[in-house]
């Protein structure tokens, strides 16, 4: 089922297609796929201010646990559309105020990734590139296919490459020394690196992503919908943890709860039966 379709026609007239579509592949999980592959899924405006609702929301639909993140066409996101951004520097340019408005929704559009309490994995099909690489790394997971290619080429660009979140989350994915030399470089990272120095949990052939994507999904959706929604918040609120102990008392309280859940008491019991538990969420 879709609830958005490329190309459709209303009344006989011809629509522009979405720039944003989202495929419901299964009950609990959706594909939302950015949607301009003439252009390698660049961003406009427009379109990160759809993106923005549209992650809003997903968010808020209780029936939905997972979201795989992807690109139509050949590529994943290119970034920032550089040419409606050369065509505003011409014509239009934007003063300082309007420059900030549009900085911050840029990266709200992290930001609402990391706060969707449904697990997001990247499916990277192509090139992955500015502000495209950093819904990817916002996301909790990465594949890929082996024609992915993740770039940051703010330097290049005379910006910085602290761009949408990416100063703070690729360090925190590889490591500060490797990641400070990618963004300070520029350079790309091609599908193997990404996989080796672990940007990506698994490479996949491109005819393969999409249905390997969804078998990881699946095999998270296997488990308790508590357990797997507090296990991805446990994980991103403790990895600023100020100190150990500061996280061993969140894990405490967290683990404390799970206890007392129906799910935990279904796992149990299913271990001890030797069958497969039935989750139901509460």
């Amino acid at each position: 089922m879709s609830e958005g379709q490329p190309g459709a026609a209303q009344d006989g007239a011809d629509r522009p297609d979405p720039a944003i579509v989202i495929d419901q592949i299964a009950p609990d999980i959706v594909v939302m796929r950015l949607n301009r592959p003439a252009r390698l899924n660049a961003l406009t405006r427009e379109m990160v201010a759809e993106l923005n609702e549209t992650l809003t929301t997903i968010a808020r639909r209780a029936d939905v646990r997972a979201v795989i993140l992807t690109g139509t066409g050949r590529g994943f996101c290119s970034g920032q559309d550089v040419a409606a951004a050369d065509a505003r520097n011409r014509t239009a340019p934007s003063g300082l105020a309007e420059r900030m408005d549009w900085q911050e929704k840029f990266s709200a559009m992290v930001e609402n990734i990391r706060a969707m309490p449904q697990v997001v994995i990247a499916a990277v099909n192509g090139p992955c590139a500015g502000a495209g690489m950093a819904l990817a790394l916002a996301a909790d997971m990465r594949t890929a296919s082996h024609s992915a290619r993740f770039l940051n080429a703010a330097v290049r660009l005379g910006l910085t490459a602290g761009e949408t979140g990416m100063s703070y989350m690729l360090p925190r994915l590889i490591g500060a020394a490797r990641a400070f030399e990618i963004l300070i470089t520029g350079r790309a990272v091609e599908a193997q690196e990404a996989q080796a120095i672990g940007l990506v949990v698994r490479l996949s052939d491109k005819d393969d992503l999409m249905a390997d994507t969804r078998a990881l999904a699946r095999m998270v959706l296997a488990n308790s919908p508590f357990a797997t929604t507090h296990t991805k918040r446990l994980f991103w609120q403790n990895l600023d943890a100020p100190s150990f102990h500061a996280a061993l008392e969140l894990e405490n309280r967290t683990q404390i709860l799970a206890s007392m859940t129906e799910d935990y008491k279904e796992a149990t019991a299913a271990f001890t039966d030797k069958r497969p538990a039935q989750f139901t969420g509460r």
